[in-house]
């Protein structure tokens, strides 16, 4: 079995004049959560469409599982659920049997089931109330459970968190976590909500202006660079006169919690073991360089 879930080969959309998408080529493994990231209007969104098969590309392929968009159609979509935008319910109907109607649409589904779903996105207290009644952040919640019903082996989520307090954040993320690592789902997520992104993707891939800028271990694209680190010491003042005289920690500067340098986080043990022949207790070292700080020197064009 190919250990690619997702593949795009020169995906390119065109609509008139503008170039949306411009040759895209990702791939998506098996158990990845796949952050997919950019500014707006970078082709997100148009990148999506096209994977689910709702947007035609002018040049390029989708593959799913093995099989082609071009020669599958739909079908290849079979193991497939997204939410995108806001999800599209009866208004007027509760949520137990906007999923009773909406689930079944591909095989009948339980009750049982359904309030395990429910449960699950934290809904089952609510599974009664008309969709009306929902907030914004409810809304996507029950798209969550819906998508759910057939057990997908991927799941596509287009700014999954848009309209959650931070508590239903948090619960989104445990859900993405255990849907993850627990049942193998693979997960391609779309956000502008890059501290999320962080905490939960495993690789991702970087588009601006409809091109791949990177693709890789998030891990890994983090460690590569210019960051900074935050030193907290017991002497601040007299570590930061230390530290100036030598000609790789010029950059250093007293912040409100202590010593910021921008350094390779490959160099922080030598740093440390400076700070700690020099007599300084050093308390702790902490990297400051985040996937927020790192997108916005990609897309400014300060990362190689």
């Amino acid at each position: 079995m190919s250990d690619i879930v997702l593949r795009t080969t020169g995906l390119t959309k065109r609509y008139k004049n503008r170039l949306a998408v411009d040759h895209l080529s990702i791939e998506v493994r098996r158990g990845d959560v796949f952050g997919f990231l950019g500014p707006n209007g970078a082709g997100k969104s148009t990148t999506i469409r096209m994977i689910l098969h709702l947007v035609f590309p002018s040049e390029g392929d989708v593959e799913i599982f093995g099989e082609s968009l071009k020669t599958a159609g739909h079908k290849a979509l079979a193991k497939v659920g997204a939410v995108v935008e806001k999800p599209a319910f009866y208004n007027h109907l509760s949520a137990l049997r906007n999923l009773e109607i909406l689930g079944g649409l591909q095989k009948p589904v339980t009750r049982r089931r359904i309030m395990e779903q429910l449960e699950r996105v934290g809904l089952a207290d609510r599974a009664g109330d008309p969709v009306k009644t929902y907030s914004h952040g409810m809304n996507q919640r029950l798209g969550l459970a819906l998508i759910l019903l057939n057990e997908p082996e991927l799941v596509i989520l287009d700014e999954p968190t848009t309209g959650l307090d931070p508590q239903g954040m948090k619960e989104v993320r445990e859900l993405i976590r255990e849907l993850a690592r627990e049942r193998g789902v693979t997960i391609f997520l779309s956000s502008h909500l890059l501290y999320e992104v962080e905490l939960i993707a495993t690789r991702m891939a970087i588009i601006h202006q409809g091109k791949l800028r990177v693709e890789g271990s998030v891990q890994d694209l983090l460690k590569k660079g210019p960051s900074s680190v935050l030193v907290k010491t017991d002497r601040p003042e007299e570590a930061l006169q230390f530290l100036k005289t030598n000609e790789s920690y010029r950059s250093a500067a007293i912040h409100t919690d202590g010593i910021n340098i921008e350094l390779d986080q490959e160099r922080i043990p030598e740093l440390n073991r400076r700070l700690v022949s020099a007599g300084f207790n050093v308390h702790g070292l902490i990297p400051q360089r985040t996937l927020e700080t790192y997108f916005l020197n990609l897309i400014e064009g300060h990362e190689p």
